[in-house]
């Protein structure tokens, strides 16, 4: 089972919020959480509400709605910071010119999944249908009009006399 968390428009940059999230990255949530509480970083705090929130997503899920779930072997299987939206802002500078910056915003995603006894991942995502581990299909080639086409790329060029 996959249980996602999701904060968006979080005013740190996505590369700040990167630092902080490759620190738990496949590690077990309450390993997660230790971590985050020791972390010297303001978006530390953020992504720690945002876990406890999965947890709390997967822990609603096994007493209300019945899935079977074993909150002790949830670990962190992937943990994204995304751009948002950018908020331009204008600084004044000498002689009355201004230097433009932008405000960077991030969405933040966490999906926690469940390990089984042996320590694998089990891959079913929640409310979603199982995805089909298929080959992909070949295309057949289309045919060719006859007659003659301009070569592509090719370049001319001209003689020096």
């Amino acid at each position: 089972m996959e249980f996602r968390a999701e904060a968006r428009f979080m005013r740190v940059s996505p590369q700040k919020a990167r630092l902080v999230l490759g620190l738990i990255k496949g590690r077990r949530a309450e390993e997660a959480r230790n971590i985050l509480a020791f972390t010297k970083k303001r978006v530390a705090a953020t992504v720690g509400k945002l876990l406890q929130s999965a947890v709390d997503n997967a822990n609603y899920l096994s007493t209300e709605k019945g899935v079977d779930v074993d909150i002790d072997n949830l670990y962190v299987k992937s943990a994204v910071a995304n751009d948002g939206p950018r908020m331009k802002r204008i600084r004044p500078a000498p002689m009355g010119r201004a230097y433009r910056y932008v405000r960077r915003i991030a969405h933040i995603e966490l999906v926690l999944a469940e390990r089984n006894r042996n320590g694998h991942a089990t891959a079913t995502a929640v409310g979603g249908e199982a995805r089909s581990a298929k080959a992909p299909t070949r295309r057949k080639p289309v045919a060719k009009a006859k007659g003659k086409t301009p070569a592509k790329g090719k370049k001319k060029t001209a003689k020096a006399k």
